[in-house]
């Protein structure tokens, strides 16, 4: 509208065994329930919040898709890209600085326990009866399946109607702009922008909703869900073993998308430098969101050779209306017998070819969603757009205004109504310990 391969048995690291079943001991509560309220405890007094245990409980399935959560760069930019999404912008609700720190700790280890296929806490099952289950259980006995799950910074974590809230004011990057409104654009507040963003991608949708329900669980007291989306089916691919998606217009989607495996492609566009401005970025990215809904009655009315005008590809194969497949450079300069271009000047290929932008490309990672249908029963359903760059002010903001402007799809058939820029620190280093005084998503932000 694309860093790790999962491994065929993940270890469970630092997982123990349950040593309970499903019910409860007539003797009271166990060793490990208590344990768990006793962390929970702990966490209260650390955070000055509600507290959590984070430790791992359980194992995950043998041979169930894990990704690894240390790492240089944050997972679920680069990783193969799963089919179901559920992301969620929060705002803080803490003017603590310290209450921030304390709060990303415990979404650091937290996160780290949950993409190992394993509950939070005690666990959702044989803990107190007069307490609630640290864990919401609606992924029990679902494993990690390839739960990835990534955090960013908003603007206004760092200013905030021209305050300095956090003490952040002079580590804002200049990339971490406020986007310009675009032509077209019909933007609700209740779906855009935020202090926090949280990515939870998996293979099973109850698994990355399950992630961003315990998270905003133990945000309570520092930061709620400002908006949130769910996701299905990827419009983009982020390796070349995935084939190229469909939309919810029907075209292939995403067939210029950075790959994994380009790497000369990804070190340039993707991963941001401490050069750039801002050492404690080093290789991290930015995220742009766009909600995006289609009028899709409008299109569904319209004529096949219309559509395929508008995008400039063919519906079935994804080649360009100039000849070839899906993967052949459009030639933007063939004429029919007519004298007539094949590929019209206005159609979404032509105004968004990386060739029209000096060779400037992106790694999206989008979704198709639908929410039910509006007030006049129309579909209310679309493009909800991500994209991973290492700067949105020349590798977005340029295309995107001139698409808005020009781009036959984009005037007769979008509206986007979402929009949020983040910036996505880097990963949480190899070997780091996590955990109380343990490392956390943003250290060298707050260092």
């Amino acid at each position: 509208m694309s860093e790790q391969r999962p491994s065929p048995t993940p270890p469970a690291e630092d997982a123990t065994p349950s040593d309970e079943g499903p019910g409860r001991s007539a003797k009271g509560p166990s060793r490990r329930a208590v344990l768990g309220v006793a962390g929970a405890a702990a966490g209260i007094a650390a955070s000055g919040g509600i507290g959590f245990q984070v430790g791992r409980q359980t194992a995950p399935p043998p041979g169930e898709g894990q990704f690894p959560f240390l790492g240089a760069h944050q997972s679920g930019i680069l990783t193969p890209q799963q089919d179901r999404l559920h992301f969620a912008a929060f705002d803080i609700t803490t003017d603590s600085r310290d209450r921030v720190i304390a709060l990303l700790r415990r979404w650091t280890q937290a996160a780290a326990t949950l993409m190992a296929g394993s509950q939070v806490g005690g666990g959702a099952v044989g803990g107190p009866d007069l307490l609630p289950p640290d864990d919401t259980g609606e992924a029990l006995d679902l494993g990690a399946s390839g739960l990835t799950i990534t955090f960013g910074f908003g603007r206004s974590m760092f200013l905030a109607d021209g305050a300095d809230r956090f003490g952040l004011a002079d580590a804002l990057p200049d990339q971490l702009l406020e986007l310009p409104h675009f032509a077209g654009d019909a933007l609700e507040q209740n779906l855009s922008h935020g202090d926090l963003c949280i990515q939870a991608c998996a293979n099973d949708p109850q698994v990355a909703v399950h992630a961003i329900r315990n998270l905003a669980r133990l945000a309570i007291g520092d930061a709620h869900v400002r908006w949130a989306q769910l996701g299905f089916g990827r419009t983009s691919s982020t390796t070349r073993a995935q084939k190229t998606p469909r939309n919810l217009m029907g075209f292939k989607d995403g067939t210029a998308n950075i790959r994994a495996e380009d790497k000369g492609l990804v070190d340039r566009w993707l991963w941001a430098d401490g050069s750039d401005g801002q050492q404690w970025m080093h290789d991290g990215t930015y995220l742009v969101a766009r909600k995006i809904r289609i009028l899709i009655e409008n299109w569904d009315r319209t004529s096949l050779s219309e559509q395929e005008d508008a995008v400039g590809r063919t519906k079935g194969s994804g080649a360009p209306l100039s000849g070839g497949n899906e993967f052949t450079d459009p030639n933007f300069r063939a004429r029919d017998s007519a004298g007539s271009l094949l590929i019209p000047t206005d159609s979404h290929v032509t105004i968004a070819h990386p060739s029209r932008w000096d060779g400037v490309k992106m790694l999206r990672r989008g979704f198709n969603y639908t929410d039910g249908a509006d007030a006049l029963g129309k579909l209310d359903g679309g493009l909800f757009f991500i994209a991973f760059v290492r700067d949105p002010r020349a590798q977005y903001v340029p295309m995107q205004e001139e698409m808005s402007r020009a781009d036959r799809m984009t005037v007769e058939y979008l509206r986007t109504v979402g929009s949020a820029v983040f910036a996505v620190p880097p990963g949480v280093a190899q070997g780091s310990s996590l955990g109380d005084g343990g490392a956390y998503i943003g250290e060298a932000l707050f260092a």
